[in-house]
């Protein structure tokens, strides 16, 4: 199975890269299983390898709004430099900095199981618009206890690591002047080098990795998953919905450099204009598994815009041979990730960190 999403994850990046032939938008984002060639003829996606030529087509566009996502010769020596750690019977939490790019460190918080002998799996947890506390929430020190996600899956056993996202927490950023055209991309891009720390670490088994993340932190773990073929289980809680169930299509709140400011400048802030929607997020996933966490009292991302997105990437799940790697889940709660929500998306990780292997 890796091998195939390595094949389909270089086909993409093939598609984009070369610029040989023009990347085709699609009017219907829900209808996945076509791709059409460089004549603009539509074609049926029967096979795995049809299915790459329309990821491809999806990965480009998301590259149209959000930047080109910079190829490896970018990255710098990670350079961790611990700068605080707290040992408690559980775990071992450290506070540390890498290096992303030339003068420029992301900070973060690492946690250790205790006693940690055997490689355990690693997760990225991503934290939620909570301006200066960053990391800090998903860390257990402070904002809302339901967030705390970092720390309850290094209680579960897991390698977790927390990060800021740019202009978030301890991590002052000036998206005027960056090189990334979105505030998305370099956090992507971040994520990725945080994937880079989490493999690096001897307690961690690469082959492993998850991501998970509420809000904010939904979101920016899907885009990054769209990425990131070594994200291999992936969980947003409140994280999307489709454009169009969006504050009923007013995409201003995508629109800012800390986000995607082309769906502004470019595209009119309309989804009928933008040229990628998550139903094709969700399905680009596919065959890894992806729980949408999606409370039906959720005023940011309304829930039927979630079930849509489901829905349309269900098709592309069952081409893959992995019906049961999509799954979906519908609380009966607001914004937030309550202690059954949390169980849920918990097990989940464990259901295919812990007790499958890929």
């Amino acid at each position: 199975m890796n091998k195939v999403i390595a094949i389909i994850f270089l086909s993409a990046s093939a598609a984009v890269v070369s610029g040989q032939e023009p990347v085709s938008v699609y009017a219907d984002k829900t209808k996945l299983l076509v791709w059409r060639d460089a004549s603009g003829k539509e074609h049926a996606v029967k096979t795995p390898a049809d299915w790459a030529k329309r990821r491809a087509h999806i990965v480009a566009n998301m590259e149209k709004v959000m930047g080109p996502l910079p190829d490896a010769s970018k990255k710098v020596p990670l350079d961790v430099k611990y700068l605080d750690e707290v040992r408690t019977p559980r775990f071992i939490r450290k506070k540390l900095t890498f290096a992303v790019a030339r003068g420029e460190r992301v900070p973060g918080y690492l946690f250790l199981p205790a006693g940690v002998k055997d490689k355990v799996p690693g997760i990225l947890c991503l934290h939620q618009t909570n301006g200066a506390l960053g990391s800090k929430e998903p860390a257990g020190l402070g904002g809302l206890p339901s967030l705390h996600y970092a720390l309850h899956l290094a209680e579960r056993g897991y390698v977790t690591l927390a990060i800021d996202y740019p202009s978030f927490g301890e991590y002052p950023f000036d998206f005027k002047k960056s090189e990334f055209v979105s505030g998305t991309m370099k956090a992507i891009w971040n994520n990725m080098r945080a994937i880079d720390l989490l493999q690096s670490l001897p307690q961690v088994d690469g082959e492993r990795i998850g991501c998970i993340g509420h809000s904010l932190g939904g979101h920016n773990t899907m885009f990054t998953a769209v990425f990131e073929p070594r994200i291999k289980v992936l969980v947003s809680n409140c994280g999307f919905n489709a454009f169009p169930k969006y504050y009923k299509g007013d995409l201003r709140g995508w629109t800012s450099d800390r986000y995607m400011p082309r769906i502004a400048r470019l595209y009119d802030s309309s989804p009928a204009r933008v040229p990628f929607d998550f139903p094709e997020i969700v399905a680009a996933f596919a065959p890894r598994p992806f729980l949408a966490s999606s409370p039906l009292r959720d005023s940011n991302f309304e829930v039927s815009g979630v079930k849509d997105c489901i829905a349309a990437a269900r098709p592309v799940y069952a081409l893959r041979g992995a019906g049961d790697r999509l799954a979906a889940n519908y609380p009966d709660c607001a914004h937030d990730f309550p202690p059954q929500v949390r169980k849920t998306a918990y097990d989940f990780l464990d259901r295919w960190l812990k007790e499958a292997r890929q």
